[in-house]
């Protein structure tokens, strides 16, 4: 079942997508909202599968589906938790700069609380004040969870996801490291995130899903060009069971808390990974390569993005169909 939130007021419309993306049917008579519908999600789940199903033999009323329409499948949150599951990643930040990573890197996850009150939707401008910021984009895989105790365990956590989504989780990275030699954080380097037009019910990603892990290459393209087709299976230290269980270890997480898995990373024959054009999979983020390349030649070379350039995001299935539809999203110079 794929669900999705056209632009309406603040928390947008509920409908329901056919498995191709191709056609919709207004759910909001089962919920107004996808929040609405987490927060009653044992009563409302089966007739919104029910209509799903309506939908996909022509028993409901339909309207083409747009996903330029599209808010994001949640526009906001009550909670926003990113973590940095692909340890790969972090391994190469730190060697770029000369800093050993500690080994529970390797046995405790990274996360940080991002802001969730006001999401990008698939299609929206990435408005900066400034392209001198390190604007970057970063390739995720997330869940939207449903109410969730504290203490849980990774494996009693598993059953706590209700949804699947991808994400572009902006980053500013030349922001990033006055933040964080604050010893506070992230925040003004982490603006507003995007996520795809339809958020997925696990069972709709067959095989692929695992439980913990979605076994897909995620697709990113910058200007047109192929940047990434890192497997996000692939490489994945933290599965989701154990990320929403690092999260809920001091708290409850209510119905509708997203957590994402952190840039997907693949290495390469026990090494960093390669250009798509050299035969590898690429990268999910610029700061990636720029990282492999200052490990290599000792100074970066790939800029990061500027005003005019174009990010793409998207994952499909066996058969070459998309599942969560593209994210499509382009610098501008913000204007208050």
């Amino acid at each position: 079942m794929k669900l999705a939130s056209l632009k309406e007021g603040r928390d947008g419309k509920l409908v329901i997508v056919s498995n191709d993306l191709t056609r919709s049917t207004d759910a909001s008579r089962i919920a107004p909202t996808l929040q609405a519908a987490l927060d009653n999600w044992d009563e409302a789940e089966p007739h919104l599968r029910e209509l799903a199903q309506s939908l996909e033999v022509g028993a409901a009323p339909v309207e083409r589906f747009h996903e330029r329409l599209c808010a994001s499948p949640l526009p906001r949150s009550y909670q926003w938790a990113d973590g940095s599951a692909y340890v790969n990643h972090v391994e190469l930040v730190r060697k770029a700069r000369n800093a050993e990573m500690p080994a529970t890197f390797w046995t405790d996850p990274l996360m940080y609380q991002g802001g969730s009150d006001s999401f990008l939707g698939p299609r929206d401008e990435i408005k900066m004040g400034s392209d001198e910021w390190g604007i970057d984009m970063e390739g995720e895989i997330a869940v939207i969870t449903g109410d969730v105790p504290m203490g849980v365990s990774p494996e009693e956590a598993r059953q706590f996801i209700r949804l699947v989504m991808i994400v572009n989780d902006v980053s500013l990275r030349n922001l990033i490291p006055a933040e964080l030699a604050k010893g506070f954080g992230f925040f003004q380097s982490k603006p507003s995130s995007a996520f795809g037009p339809c958020a997925v019910t696990p069972d709709a990603l067959g095989d692929a899903w695992d439980g913990g892990k979605l076994h897909l290459p995620l697709i990113v393209r910058l200007n047109g060009e192929d940047f990434g087709r890192a497997n996000a299976g692939v490489d994945m230290t933290f599965d989701f069971g154990q990320l929403i269980a690092h999260a809920a270890k001091t708290r409850p997480l209510s119905a509708g808390s997203i957590i994402g898995s952190g840039t997907v990373s693949n290495k390469l024959d026990g090494g960093p990974g390669k250009p798509v054009k050299e035969g590898g999979a690429g990268y999910s983020c610029i700061a990636e390569i720029r990282m492999i390349e200052t490990i290599n030649s000792g100074a970066p070379k790939t800029p990061f993005m500027k005003f005019g350039d174009r990010v793409e995001i998207e994952m499909l299935d066996a058969k070459g169909h998309s599942i969560f539809g593209r994210i499509e999203q382009t610098v501008v110079r913000y204007e208050r």
